[in-house]
């Protein structure tokens, strides 16, 4: 896209107040537009295929899909697609993972008022944006050994249970809270204890705290 170029964002976020939000700020801007939205993975899907827009804005905590299942969808579908993530969430394990998975950049809601336009027109013109804290944190483990870390094994939505029950919630707060069943939650559970080789949800906070996967 050229300097000029008018940029046609698309916002995918569970919460009316973000989006708005996210549109008020963008209003400011001449050469930015919201050509579309949605409040659902599944919606966000659906229309951004109608919505012809440059840049996708997708929250990581949807509510019937995770953000990286979603953004994996769409690559898929249009490998093109310029996908910046937001997140409530602090930048470690989820922006790493959102980057691999193919997103342009990781925003933090916290940070997006002051940095959102400038992260939109640099995804848009083919760079990719992460914060300062992120880049830091980034480069500080390229000297570092990483590889084979238990939690770095889980699935997307397994490494999102573990850090929910880290956080304190049950097993029937996170079934609700994801609209997945109980039953299905309890197998992620399963599954995360025994790929990481834990024995239980204290043994699976204590981890957490550790390796500072949650605040």
């Amino acid at each position: 896209m050229t300097e000029k170029a008018t940029i046609r964002v698309f916002i995918a976020d569970d919460h009316a107040i973000v989006r708005e939000g996210l549109k008020q700020i963008l209003a400011e801007s001449r050469d930015i537009i919201v050509a579309g939205e949605a409040e659902n993975g599944h919606d966000a899907i659906k229309l951004f295929r109608k919505a012809k827009c440059h840049v996708m804005l997708l929250d990581i905590s949807m509510p019937d899909r995770s953000g990286i299942e979603v953004l994996k969808q769409v690559k898929k579908e249009q490998p093109d697609m310029v996908v910046l993530m937001l997140s409530m969430h602090r930048e470690d394990q989820y922006a790493i993972r959102s980057l691999k998975a193919g997103a342009a950049g990781y925003l933090t809601k916290q940070s997006a008022p002051r940095e959102l336009v400038d992260a939109i027109r640099l995804v848009a013109a083919g760079q990719k944006y992460v914060s300062a804290a992120l880049a830091q944190e980034l480069a500080s483990q390229l000297g570092e050994d990483h590889a084979g870390a238990p939690h770095e094994t889980l699935s997307d939505r397994e490494y999102q249970t573990l850090t929910m029950i880290a956080s304190g919630k049950t097993v029937t707060a996170i079934a609700e809270e994801l609209k997945l069943s109980v039953k299905t939650i309890s197998e992620y559970r399963a599954r995360l204890l025994l790929k990481m080789k834990l024995k239980n949800s204290a043994e699976l906070t204590h981890y957490a705290i550790k390796n500072q996967l949650i605040e």
